[in-house]
């Protein structure tokens, strides 16, 4: 750097994470929802930020239980969870959740185990919280190996994993008995907590992260990690978000449920007042409509299947994805690839296995513009 700052050794060098930000005419490149909202959505967010601007010269609710409230009973319609009020929490996007998360359970002399190829975020996390971040590969499919994280949740003793389910960068989700025996393996298999007087040193349960940013997109039949959540696993956490499927990237707001324990944990590192009034009025309006935005979702998962029996009428690799994206290759070389579709107009991502492409599901329009441009990108 060329200022004489101290920042941190760890963090010289260091870029700021973010995809490609380039205006073409087909984004496809961040998972967003392409569907802006509707008139009558936009309406009531309008309403309820003016009502909220009335009062902008008082703090926001601090522990914002009407939004609690409104997503678990979101939760409840979606997935058939029944989570309380008080067994969610809410933050500035799943980034900060997932913050909370470290900076609560994480630590200098903590591991946060994960398992590759997944979100290139998460090792941020763990960096910003001085977390040590360990990984460990997936199987060749991109499944993730049960008895290969029952063993290093034994060896590493970690004091968070989380796992996405989808999985991004490849859509793979999940299966709850999996689930459950990560859950079983992490009973007494967090860090050793330190003894204190009179007292001898005791382990603590590793906490189980399951990041369902992209669940609604999942196939049918597909169940959700919300299913455990409770007394019985209070070491789980469940993360979902409202920037995928409810098309609203730009509100930034992501939840998760657990066990009320957990997330009063969560509520000691939060900052003060972290979501805006603006925030919760927001969301609140749109969890409203939540019957109209969910119907979107639906032609949004039949748009990816239609893309991946596509791609592999193409010839190529296509993963079964319960995301709003689908993984596809290979390439010999894949940045020639990427390069002549953002010629055409169309804005992909260079993410996750060598050779490999991802793509986020778009309209229709949208969806035909990539394909035509993927037959001349590979023909060319």
């Amino acid at each position: 750097m060329s200022a004489n700052l101290p920042l941190r050794p760890d963090l010289d060098g260091e870029a700021p994470y973010g995809a490609p930000e380039i205006d073409v005419p087909v984004r496809l490149n961040v998972n967003e929802n392409p569907h802006p909202p509707s008139a009558a959505v936009i309406e009531s967010i309008a309403t309820a930020v003016a009502q909220a601007a009335q009062g902008l010269n008082r703090y926001p609710e601090r522990d914002f239980p009407r939004l609690r409230a409104a997503l678990a009973d979101y939760l409840k319609a979606e997935s058939d969870a029944h989570p309380a009020p008080e067994q969610i929490w809410a933050a500035n996007g799943s980034n900060e959740v997932m913050l909370h998360v470290l900076q609560a359970f994480g630590g200098p002399g903590r591991t946060c185990l994960t398992f590759t190829p997944t979100y290139s975020m998460y090792p941020e996390y763990a960096r910003d919280t001085l977390t040590d971040y360990v990984t460990r590969p997936r199987r060749e499919d991109f499944t993730l190996d049960a008895d290969a994280a029952v063993t290093a949740i034994n060896e590493l003793r970690p004091a968070v994993v989380i796992l996405a389910s989808p999985n991004n960068p490849t859509g793979t989700a999940l299966p709850l008995e999996d689930i459950r025996r990560i859950l079983e393996a992490a009973r007494g298999h967090g860090p050793m907590l330190g003894a204190g007087i009179g007292s001898p040193a005791r382990a603590s349960d590793c906490v189980v992260v399951i990041d369902e940013a992209y669940a609604e997109f999942r196939r049918p039949g597909v169940p959700s990690a919300l299913e455990l959540v409770g007394s019985a696993n209070p070491h789980l956490a469940v993360t979902r978000t409202m920037s995928k499927a409810f098309g609203a990237a730009g509100l930034r707001l992501g939840y998760l449920a657990a066990d009320s324990a957990l997330v009063d944990a969560l509520r000691i590192v939060r900052l003060p007042y972290h979501l805006s009034a603006v925030t919760q009025a927001a969301a609140l309006a749109a969890l409203s409509h939540r019957e109209e935005l969910m119907a979107q979702v639906a032609s949004l998962r039949n748009e990816r299947d239609a893309f991946v029996d596509w791609l592999r009428a193409q010839g190529l690799t296509a993963h079964d994805s319960d995301a709003n994206f689908v993984l596809f290759g290979p390439f010999p070389d894949r940045d020639t690839v990427w390069r002549r579709l953002l010629d055409a107009g169309v804005l992909i991502r260079v993410v996750g296995p060598e050779g490999f492409l991802r793509a986020s599901i778009g309209t229709p329009a949208e969806m035909e513009r990539l394909r035509r441009a993927l037959v001349a990108a590979i023909g060319g």
